[in-house]
């Protein structure tokens, strides 16, 4: 069953990054309270029919897509316990107990009529799935790796916890812009415009923290460090390139819904980073 368990848990992370889009898109069409209740879609009814209109169908959609994403999760852990790879079956169980858990937050955002801190939470529990997919693979490709000295995990270590600051203040500045998920919906009160520029100090400090950890990795000699840190910055400089053009664009739909993908893929990247900085995997000259 292991040579199953590595495409699947493959599909775990694409669906998990994938349920972040078609969640966003549920917020960026105003459709966050198509669906009115939760469990149900309405009070009479579990499912979304034509007097919810497109709102409905799009919130409804989203809902089952969550099902999808729990079946993936199922079959990768099936196949992590007839594997025999007690890791495996750890990390599986962790992803597939955390989904329904991420349904029933997604359910008390619409209870609380999509209170942004709420909404908040929701995407950065989807951040820590993705971030459990990766650890996940990672431990199932088991990839020769340099080893990093102290000085250059504790900089991975850096650069994942600026990277989460990242993350959250970008949903502050999203709870407290224009898209709520329905017209009706609270924002946090808080200026958008400082809280972006508040983002961006943090985005540029997080720049600054890859490329140091780039250069560092380089002289080392260490090439899967290289290689993660790499790709982190080149996301992090086409999220920058993002975000201020849906800044000085007044925030249109499809720029945000590429920058909340890229979102996603920064929670992974960072999540790679750290775990690309860790103990060789085989008997190798530790890097300085």
């Amino acid at each position: 069953m292991r040579k199953y368990l590595v495409p699947l848990a493959w599909a775990n992370l694409v669906a998990n990054v994938a349920i972040v889009v078609t969640g966003g898109a549920v917020r960026l069409t105003g459709s966050g309270l198509g669906c009115p209740t939760w469990p149900k879609c309405t009070d009479e009814s579990y499912v979304a029919h034509g007097e919810l209109g497109l709102h409905g169908a799009i919130e409804f959609g989203n809902r089952m897509v969550t099902f999808a994403v729990g079946a993936i999760a199922v079959l990768a852990f099936v196949a992590a316990w007839r594997s025999g790879d007690r890791r495996a079956r750890l990390l599986t169980l962790l992803i597939g107990l955390y989904i329904p858990a991420q349904a029933v937050i997604g359910g008390i955002t619409v209870l609380t009529d999509l209170n942004p801190w709420v909404v908040s939470f929701h995407f950065l529990s989807s951040m820590v799935i993705i971030a459990l997919c990766v650890v996940l693979l990672d431990h199932l490709l088991a990839d020769p790796r340099d080893g990093a000295g102290p000085r250059t995990r504790a900089l991975t270590w850096a650069t994942f916890a600026v990277g989460w600051v990242v993350l959250y203040l970008g949903t502050v500045v999203t709870g407290s812009g224009p898209h709520s998920g329905d017209l009706e919906s609270k924002r946090t009160g808080l200026d958008p415009q400082v809280m972006s520029h508040v983002h961006a100090w943090a985005v540029y400090v997080l720049v600054a923290l890859t490329l140091a950890l780039v250069v560092i990795a380089r002289r080392a000699g260490n090439r899967a460090l290289t290689t993660t840190g790499a790709a982190l910055l080149g996301l992090e400089l086409a999220q920058g390139v993002v975000g201020f053009w849906q800044y000085f664009t007044d925030l249109p739909e499809t720029l945000v819904a590429v920058h909340m993908l890229g979102a996603a893929l920064t929670s992974a990247a960072i999540t790679w980073v750290v775990l690309s900085g860790r103990e060789n995997r085989v008997p190798t000259a530790t890097a300085p």
